[in-house]
């Protein structure tokens, strides 16, 4: 797909105050440690995960996307009434139905006219949101839409923790299967895209490939999702096998965006993947013959947020700088299913606003 007419004019970015440490939770897993002789550091020397953050006890994820995208309309000068289209893409939501763009949409005060649905496709979500909004402001439907996600990773982290402590038949092999789990953080991240017309200097959307591998739909699965089945979230992750395909997956994507945008690798100048981990940066980098010197991560502050993930650094990277004016950028998305969505941009004037500026302070 290429977009002529969009425009990314600005994030809304918000994390938790409260941070946990890797090590504070192998603390926290110390009769699993002990029992299997397990040795301290593992967690974050694997994963080069050192914090991940989570939402105070009883956070719905439409509160802090509210938060997000307001900050997002603030920061770009666009009034709710301009919003032609929300669209909530997290993982996490509030309840089954109605859909969470509801309350969101009610929270921020956007118009009746605005199209106002949920999105849902594990790490993937907000950029096929954003991929979606920019079609309809291409076609002239609409002028701005706004994508939105909160990832609350406490629970997750809690019933895994508690999971991993009380069952006895775990052995090293076996406790494998859960590790994903404890690498999971929370954060916030809104995107406001526009028609040029509204943004001129605005970051432009200009290519977006999508790349399906479904038969390998089962690496990483979780929990069932039942109206009242009382839900204590938990992932069951082949975390080798998930890794192994996920990269196919990228590089397959990956070179449908060099074909789709017309660039050669060198005159791509900044990258940002979807945060999983030191290893599969690495490897997956490795794989599409991209350099890591150009890359920006937030991962090892951050852990894994799932479909914020790849939102909220693209937000870090050009609040630090790591995005120039003019710099072509490639947004390299992929997650369970397995699917891959990629866009290419060229990096401009977009607004950033929100609390990101916390975690470089750590």
């Amino acid at each position: 797909m290429k977009f002529q007419q969009v425009r990314l004019a600005s994030i809304g970015a918000m994390v938790p105050q409260e941070v946990w440490s890797s090590d504070a939770i192998e603390r926290r897993l110390e009769p699993l440690y002990s029992r299997l002789k397990l040795p301290e550091g593992r967690l974050e020397l694997m994963s080069g995960i050192s914090n991940r953050r989570v939402w105070t006890p009883g956070t719905s994820p439409s509160g802090p996307s509210i938060e997000s995208g307001k900050a997002a309309l603030e920061a770009a000068g666009i009034s709710p009434e301009q919003v032609g289209c929300l669209i909530h893409a997290s993982v996490c939501r509030d309840f089954l139905e109605p859909a969470t763009a509801s309350k969101v949409h009610h929270g921020i005060g956007l118009s009746a006219d605005c199209w106002v649905y949920d999105v849902s496709n594990a790490c993937l979500g907000l950029i096929n949101g954003a991929v979606q909004i920019a079609s309809q402001i291409e076609a002239g439907a609409i002028q701005a839409g706004l994508v939105v996600g909160t990832e609350n990773s406490r629970m997750l982290l809690e019933s895994t923790i508690d999971a991993l402590n009380r069952d006895q038949s775990l052995t090293r092999k076996t406790v494998k299967g859960a590790f994903a789990s404890l690498t999971i953080g929370s954060g916030s991240c809104a995107w406001l895209l526009t028609h040029e017309s509204l943004a001129p200097q605005a970051t432009r959307i200009e290519t977006a490939v999508a790349h399906a591998r479904t038969q390998h739909h089962d690496l990483c699965v979780s929990d069932s999702d039942s109206a009242g089945a009382g839900m204590q979230p938990l992932m069951e992750t082949d975390s080798e096998k998930l890794m192994a395909e996920g990269i196919a997956t990228g590089v397959a994507g990956f070179e449908k965006l060099l074909a789709e945008s017309g660039w050669q690798r060198d005159q791509i100048d900044r990258t940002a993947c979807h945060q999983v981990g030191i290893r599969h940066r690495e490897a997956m980098l490795q794989a599409m013959g991209l350099p890591s010197e150009t890359d920006s991560v937030t991962f090892p502050q951050l852990g894994n947020t799932g479909s914020v993930a790849l939102p909220l650094t693209v937000a870090a990277a050009g609040q630090r700088g790591d995005f120039g004016p003019g710099q072509n950028t490639a947004l390299l998305g992929i997650g369970s299913g397995i699917n891959s969505v990629m866009l290419g941009t060229n990096w401009g004037e977009t607004a950033i606003a929100g609390n990101l500026d916390q975690i470089d302070q750590e």
